[in-house]
């Protein structure tokens, strides 16, 4: 200890077992563990277009995870037009319509339900956050098998949803951990840019379609292929590879 260093403090179990405590995973998803992002495309795209406008799906793209009303106010703020709160909840109610109606061509990505098991047998926390409404959650997440006591937060469970990190915040509360002990793991920048106001590490999955430079500057801290890429390097963000 150096001459003029004060004394130690010392911790007490509760603290030290805080320190050892396993970080829990916050997940994203939509690109995350659903390949759901195109389906997303599309539904936005038939909504727009009801409403008269025609949109470049690569623009949608870049805004899907973006909570709905913002993504709408981004089209119409690209096109110069006016919108009001009535036509931006129009526009999300069709869209959730029309994304419905892809629901059965949804399929999971790579290792997803892997994942998610080997990690409920290593007791490891974790939860899904995601941006959109609760019932079409809880039919996508269907085919990952969750225990029945799994944690899924979504937009009616909030007011704000990403890139604010309340969607966060809310899911690490419900497994009783404080979000700067959490990893959240996403596919889209907007994912890792909510991680990243609440301070919580950010984990970049590339399919989604965003790049490692795009997924890297908003925030990861690693990046992987797919949720089966993630399985295998377990070990690299802190979890014992079992």
């Amino acid at each position: 200890m150096c001459p003029n260093s004060p004394p130690r403090e010392r911790t007490s179990p509760h603290q030290q077992e805080q320190a050892a405590k396993t970080p829990a995973i916050l997940f994203d998803l939509d690109g995350t563990l659903m390949d759901s992002n195109y389906e997303h495309v599309a539904a936005w795209q038939l909504a727009f277009r009801r409403a008269g406008l025609e949109v470049p799906n690569a623009f949608l793209h870049r805004c899907i995870g973006m909570r709905g009303d913002l993504l709408a106010r981004a089209v119409y703020k690209e096109r110069r037009k006016e919108n009001g709160n009535d036509a931006v909840a129009k526009l999300e109610k069709l869209h959730r319509g029309y994304f419905e109606k892809t629901l059965p061509s949804v399929k999971l990505l790579p290792g997803a339900a892997a994942l998610l098991k080997a990690l409920t047998r290593r007791k490891v926390p974790w939860a899904i956050a995601t941006g959109g409404d609760k019932s079409t959650a809880l039919k996508m997440t269907a085919p990952l098998g969750m225990p029945p006591a799994a944690c899924v937060v979504t937009a009616d469970d909030f007011d704000q949803a990403k890139p604010e990190p309340d969607v966060f915040l809310l899911a690490a509360r419900r497994l009783s951990m404080a979000l700067t002990d959490c990893i959240v793991v996403g596919d889209s920048v907007w994912d890792l840019l909510g991680a990243r106001r609440a301070k919580a590490v950010g984990v970049g999955l590339l399919c989604g379609g965003y790049g490692t430079s795009e997924l890297t500057q908003a925030g990861a801290y690693r990046v992987y292929k797919h949720p089966a890429d993630l399985l295998e390097h377990l070990a690299e963000i802190g979890i014992d590879g079992g």
